[in-house]
């Protein structure tokens, strides 16, 4: 990557005290160019105050803090303004809890100089790569992937991966203030808008590896609003209401 341009990359984090302190400095470790923004939406654990000790560390690690649980659809966004508001070229998704393979940022950037869009993809080239998943976690992402892209026509393989890359120009587009999701459908929705305003995905292959400690967030709840909220996006489209 171009030493002029900056990357940031946005963690979201609730009670993730004990994988902040591993995931921040592997990002650090990848180059100069990437900076962490880690979006705590008041952690009972203390990753609040663990992120503001990081950031006391160093000059490319800041923080966001929220007032509660809110989602992590709105924690993106949140991140995704922060980061337009100070000149960052690229805005980068990322979990807090170690699935996501930070030596895979440097490729996630390099495709960014090709495509508007870049996916870190479990399942691109008809292989899946994740690690550690139960088999139920597999299929229902598998078929997550598949039901979004079988109603929305969206062109990725991995629709609703997390690990995602985009130019600054996208996210000022894409009207990040019309979002309403909030789970992980806000991954298909961001990837829609992107597409439908006519920029281009890429997808870069990722080793997905199943966290080690904390607790997953994902629910019945969030899975339910992908479920519908794939059919909102896909009729507010024939409307032109996207």
């Amino acid at each position: 990557m171009s030493p002029d341009r900056k990357a940031l990359v946005v963690v979201p984090t609730y009670n993730e005290v004990e994988n902040l302190p591993r995931v921040v400095p592997l990002i650090l470790q990848q180059g100069n160019e990437f900076h962490v923004l880690i979006v705590d939406d008041n952690s009972p654990d203390g990753t609040g105050d663990l992120a503001d000790e990081l950031a006391g560390r160093s000059k490319r690690v800041h923080v966001l803090h929220r007032p509660g649980k809110q989602g992590l659809g709105a924690a993106y966004v949140a991140g995704f303004d922060w980061g337009l508001q100070r000149d960052f070229d690229l805005l980068i998704e990322m979990d807090a809890d170690l699935s996501h393979p930070a030596e895979v940022l440097p490729q996630l950037v390099a495709a960014l100089d090709e495509v508007d869009v870049a996916i870190g993809s479990r399942y691109v080239g008809g292989r899946i790569t994740v690690v550690n998943w139960p088999l139920r976690r597999l299929i229902i992402s598998l078929f997550g992937s598949w039901y979004a892209r079988t109603i929305t026509g969206l062109p990725a393989v991995d629709a609703t991966g997390g690990f995602n890359g985009f130019r600054r120009e996208v996210a000022e587009a894409v009207g990040l203030d019309r979002i309403r999701s909030n789970g992980y459908s806000f991954q298909i929705e961001l990837k829609y808008r992107a597409w439908r305003k006519g920029f281009s995905l890429g997808e870069v292959p990722i080793v997905f590896t199943e966290r080690d400690s904390g607790e997953s967030k994902m629910s019945g709840r969030i899975i339910r609003e992908a479920v519908w909220k794939v059919w909102q996006l896909r009729i507010m489209d024939l409307f032109g209401k996207l």
